[in-house]
């Protein structure tokens, strides 16, 4: 097993890689934007720590969110994707990224969340055996999700949406957690799994079926955002400098996780956010960390419409993106932050 790249990636060698960064231009922001901003109206910070390296950038903006005025930054410990719109709506966590489809349904729910930006492009891989080779290979076959409230289970009724198929009458769903679902698709006693890192690292490195879909670089599902950044409403409205400051570190954190993927993936490691340093770098170089270049907007209506074919889903994309979004820090972030 590889955990280490050659050489330890320190707290200081990141700060002073920032540092340099910052000052030649790398990342197109400087200190002194900061500085003469207002001081954020909280110096705390919550966020949410779960077992995903796709997560990378709101990990690594650690140091970042501390530089821009928090003096308290928790990562608050949840066991999985579905424990993350709750904790926002609740108040529980401040600010945190998460799949923009779920977002959508805890808007339809009335959920006090605004989506603030988005963050990267695909992480899902769906694995199948030799039975499936394509999504509508899927008509009929067992698909295994964790919950039926997870990310995994949207992302699947919208990929199923997509090809005219339905979720919930043309396959048979089981749950299960993510390590027995991969052991049963090795087995072949299911006919696919839908997995995020660092389980498509591991699947491929054990040779556990094969990959039929990868949100990453197949269309439509690469041309739109996976993780957006949304914000508990009631923070945001009393704290938008806290606000613009958080999501400043975080897309910082993203450029870096693209510029600079070694030792973004040792930081990852150092940090105990995964053991396996090989799988981080291969996440870190995968992912497209590209917040500029697509649409936050294109995405949102693009998950309403196939959550709305499969009826989960009644407000238009209008009506969702009128009163859960706010584009005005992200606006402002583009043109400080220039690629």
């Amino acid at each position: 097993m590889h955990t280490l790249c050659p050489g330890q990636f320190s707290r200081r060698k990141f700060l002073s890689g920032i540092t340099l960064a910052g000052t030649a231009g790398f990342l197109g922001w400087h200190p002194r934007q900061a500085a003469a901003e207002p001081p954020p109206e909280t110096t705390r910070i919550r966020l949410v720590r779960i077992p995903s390296i796709c997560q990378a950038p709101q990990y690594v903006a650690e140091e970042l969110l501390r530089s821009e005025g928090f003096t308290e930054v928790q990562y608050l410990q949840k066991l999985g994707t579905a424990d993350i719109a709750p904790a926002l709506a609740s108040g529980e966590v401040d600010l945190n990224g998460h799949f923009a489809a779920p977002l959508l349904l805890s808007l339809e729910a009335g959920d006090p969340i605004v989506i603030l930006a988005g963050l990267h492009i695909g992480c899902f891989e769906l694995f199948g055996t030799d039975r499936v080779q394509t999504i509508r290979d899927l008509k009929g076959k067992t698909v295994a999700v964790p919950t039926l409230d997870s990310s995994r289970f949207v992302f699947l009724a919208t990929m199923m949406a997509y090809v005219g198929l339905d979720i919930r009458r043309d396959i048979h769903l089981v749950t299960l957690p993510g390590s027995d679902s991969i052991r049963l698709l090795r087995e072949g006693k299911i006919d696919a799994y839908l997995g995020f890192p660092p389980e498509p690292q591991e699947m491929r490195e054990q040779q556990i079926g094969h990959v039929v879909i990868s949100s990453t670089v197949d269309r439509p599902w690469s041309q739109y955002f996976c993780c957006m950044l949304a914000g508990n409403r009631e923070f945001v409205r009393t704290n938008p400098v806290a606000t613009k400051r958080a999501l400043r570190a975080i897309l910082r954190a993203a450029d870096f996780c693209a510029s600079e993927p070694e030792h973004s993936a040792q930081l990852m490691v150092d940090r105990g956010y995964t053991r396996r340093y090989d799988h981080a770098l291969q996440v870190m170089k995968a992912l497209p960390f590209q917040w500029r270049e697509y649409s936050a907007e294109d995405t949102l209506r693009f998950y309403a419409l196939r959550l709305h074919e499969v009826g989960m889903l009644k407000s238009t994309p209008h009506e969702l993106l009128a009163h859960g979004t706010d584009w005005r820090f992200l606006n402002e972030l583009k043109k400080e932050l220039k690629g």
